[in-house]
């Protein structure tokens, strides 16, 4: 070990027996190191909820938004069987499954509201989306062909005051041309089944049926609206949509992917995270620069032993490396420290936060408000090496100023009243 770093390692450890002064800075040294780790677990637990609540939306979302989306153009796609074999052939794609789109209004008892009516295959739908494992009463797998059933979500259910097994009205807006007027089209369906995703979108204004009973209400035939795709990889999804269109597809239809259909949710999310990172990240850079006015107060207190080591040979540059040293030392374990913390916390935060809320009384996020009601928690190991390396070079700039202003100590001066 060179002597540089071993006076540096020695004025770090300074104990209070040493004299009043090396006591001080060393508890200013303990406060640094502190801060430092606290702004560093911080920045770790905060991105590892934001993670979470972002792995938690999109889980949500594509219960029931597709990975990618085939349509027909006009909203029609009528020879629908071929296009899905077509589509088998892409090595990524894992399922699919048709699918009718379109609008109505279900009605009952004087109650009208406003939805999205899908037609489905009930065995095919389960291998693209998770409809079945959000039913909070009946069964998505009692929706068949001629019986008009229809499933809602449970937002929707509510407004109407419907129960599995309640009829209900709905309202095509395609009419029947008469004589006296255009009168719209009105079809009675059994609930048989309601659902809960947790997005208020899809649970208060989509509702399921079987996929030749929406052929019939919307006389398509048998067309359909489009395909629905599930791939090996959600992220993947933009490449094999422009994949799909590129050569494996014949005859007029399009693709779309999930990023597209919900580019500005994810978007927003995504700056949001970006911002908590700068803003927390200011918290972590007030906590490197306390090392600024712990090694000045250290180079103060310390001007006759660098005086003695200039008149011993020492160079400029070995006593800036001295003090550079030391306020790397206090970053390093401050960072160590933070890291430590923070991952521990985030990794166990369905432990601590239910902890915490039994302990005071208190509920963060209200199930009456709030459909994400439990703290999440993803952490991301490049987050750490982010936030580490930033809080490392903050550290490290840190050190400069006060090791060039020890460096440039002359030895007469620190010596004259010694």
């Amino acid at each position: 070990m060179n002597y540089e770093t071993l006076i540096g390692l020695r004025y770090t450890r300074a104990q209070a027996s040493q004299g009043a002064g090396n006591g001080f800075i060393s508890f200013i040294s303990l406060i640094s190191m502190l801060g430092l780790g606290l702004g560093v677990a911080a920045l770790i637990v905060v991105l590892s909820v934001m993670n979470g609540f972002q792995k938690e939306l999109r889980t949500r979302i594509l219960g029931v938004v597709s990975h990618v989306q085939v349509n027909g153009d006009g909203g029609r796609l009528a020879s629908w069987q071929q296009v899905s074999e077509e589509v088998k052939r892409h090595p990524r794609v894992r399922a699919t499954a048709p699918f009718v789109q379109e609008q109505g209004m279900l009605t009952f008892n004087g109650v009208v509201r406003g939805v999205m009516v899908r037609g489905i295959l009930p065995a095919e739908e389960e291998t693209v989306a998770e409809f079945a494992a959000h039913m909070s009463s009946g069964r998505l797998d009692a929706l068949a062909s001629g019986e008009f059933g229809i499933v809602i979500g449970g937002e929707l259910a509510r407004a109407l005051r419907l129960r599995v097994g309640d009829p209900v009205t709905l309202l095509a807006p395609q009419g029947l041309v008469t004589p006296a007027a255009v009168l719209p089209r009105m079809k009675q369906f059994r609930v048989v089944g309601i659902f809960d995703v947790g997005m208020y979108e899809f649970d208060s204004g989509l509702a399921l049926m079987h996929l030749q009973d929406a052929q019939r209400l919307y006389r398509l035939d048998d067309a359909v609206t489009g395909i629905r795709l599930k791939i090996d990889d959600l992220f993947a999804a933009p490449s094999v949509s422009r994949e799909l269109m590129g050569g494996y597809l014949s005859g007029d239809a399009w693709t779309s992917d999930w990023t597209r259909s919900h580019a500005n949710f994810f978007r927003a999310v995504e700056i949001e995270k970006r911002m908590m990172f700068l803003i927390l990240l200011l918290i972590v850079a007030v906590a490197a620069f306390n090392i600024v006015s712990t090694l000045v107060m250290a180079v103060q207190d310390k001007r006759a032993d660098i005086a003695i080591l200039r008149t011993l040979g020492a160079r400029p540059g070995s006593i800036m490396r001295i003090f550079m040293v030391q306020g790397t030392l206090i970053g390093v374990i401050g960072l160590a420290l933070g890291v430590a913390g923070g991952v521990a916390l985030a990794l166990n935060i369905d432990v601590v936060v239910p902890a915490i809320e039994r302990a005071f009384g208190i509920q963060f996020l209200s199930k009456d408000v709030y459909y994400i009601s439990d703290l999440p928690s993803d952490l991301h190991w490049s987050d750490v090496g982010t936030i580490a390396s930033s809080s490392f070079i903050l550290t490290l700039l840190a050190t400069i100023y006060p090791s060039w202003r020890a460096s440039r100590t002359h030895p007469a001066d620190a010596l004259r009243y010694e």
